[in-house]
């Protein structure tokens, strides 16, 4: 008898822990957050921010949730305004008038929901203008062609597959450059899934790299990459364009725990405010978390 309680104890016992790990993940606040809410005052800094659908489980390519977090820091700006577009596009794309700068997190590999039917087009338009562009993580992966050759346009550089590499790592980045973007950023080491050997425009004018780090060279998964041992790779990078407008491409941002890092958020932050011609501050932007904030939107299951 003795044995059997004990017996049952253990099995009850394990019941409950599975179904303590069964629980389910906190609900989304998403539906609480306003979507496309537009401003009149053209005094303002309007800085669109475009998310794109669900795409990995959770808590890997978190685009609503990135985006999320991005309009609390740049709300801590005096004068800025960042407008949060949801699922890829805007349902009014009279909200992308007056942008000074429009950042896109979103799939891409040629999935990227600007690349449908006059989209691009649309996009064109306002880069013509000189409006600010950041691309953000798998959004600067295009395929190589007619698209790739539109993306060295609008950012200067891309991840172009079988050249380029994606591998996750640890990137040490050692030392920051001279530049707006990186006010009040320190030194900070992040794993992630860092792409590099990225393609840039031939004569790389205009690009100024932003985060460099040595990659494990067993990470280096391409020919091209393979031809470069121990060398630094650019795996963000700001550039001056042709047309007068600046652009970012960032390619962190896998793991959404990363945005916990205050240096990774000052980095995006300090560059989607260059990108829209906004003095950054000397110290970096402010990027204030508070409780709750990291886990306040992400996706469902």
């Amino acid at each position: 008898m003795r044995y059997h309680l004990k017996l049952t104890a253990v099995l009850v016992s394990l019941c409950l822990a599975c179904a303590v790990g069964a629980q389910p993940a906190p609900p989304s606040d998403q539906a609480k957050v306003a979507i496309e809410a537009d401003t009149s005052d053209a005094s303002l800094a309007k800085i669109v921010l475009i998310a794109g659908s669900k795409s990995h489980g959770r808590g890997d390519h978190e685009y609503y949730a990135g985006m999320t977090l991005l309009m609390k820091m740049l709300r801590q700006t005096p004068g800025v305004f960042p407008v949060l577009v949801v699922d890829g596009w805007p349902k009014n794309e009279k909200i992308l008038d007056g942008a000074k700068c429009i950042a896109v997190f979103s799939d891409g590999g040629g999935g990227q929901p600007f690349t449908k039917g006059t989209r691009a087009e649309v996009i064109q338009r306002y880069v013509d203008k000189g409006v600010g562009l950041v691309h953000l993580h798998y959004a600067v992966d295009y395929p190589k062609g007619a698209a790739g050759d539109r993306a060295l346009g609008w950012l200067g550089g891309y991840y172009e597959g079988g050249y380029s590499t994606n591998p996750t790592w640890t990137a040490d980045f050692k030392q920051l450059p001279d530049h707006p973007i990186a006010r009040g950023v320190s030194p900070f080491r992040l794993d992630d899934e860092w792409y590099y050997n990225m393609r840039f425009v031939g004569d790389v004018k205009g690009v100024a790299p932003i985060l460099e780090a040595v990659p494990p060279d067993r990470s280096r998964g391409t020919p091209a990459a393979k031809e470069h041992p121990g060398r630094a790779e650019i795996v963000a990078w700001a550039f001056d364009r042709p047309d007068g407008g600046r652009s970012f491409g960032f390619t962190g941002g896998h793991f959404h725990r990363n945005w916990a890092n205050d240096d990774f958020r000052r980095v995006v932050t300090n560059a989607i405010l260059w990108t829209a011609k906004v003095e950054v501050p000397k110290d970096g932007a402010r990027v204030d978390l508070k409780p709750g904030d990291m886990d306040m939107t992400l996706d469902a299951q």
